[in-house]
């Protein structure tokens, strides 16, 4: 097993309960774990996960993920 810190902005954060903003939320999950793995045991639908940054590095779904990790996903922004 390892453990991640996964940081959800704007509505991604209502799929971890009580995740206010700005905080992270520690994850357990199996070793050779994707970013797209994370996705799915979290519920959020692949398409809503626009930006994807590993220690700050801009990431796949499909990039693997490691011990002590930071996964921060965003969805995607609007304005104008």
């Amino acid at each position: 097993m390892i453990e991640i810190e996964v940081r959800l902005f704007g509505e991604l954060r209502t799929y971890l309960e009580g995740l206010e903003i700005g905080e992270s939320h520690a994850l357990r999950c199996e070793e050779g774990s994707t970013v797209k793995d994370i996705l799915s045991r979290l519920g959020i639908p692949v398409n809503d996960a626009k930006i994807i940054l590993v220690n700050g590095r801009a990431k796949d779904v499909d990039d693997g993920l490691y011990h002590g990790d930071r996964l921060t996903i965003f969805p995607a922004v609007a304005g104008g």
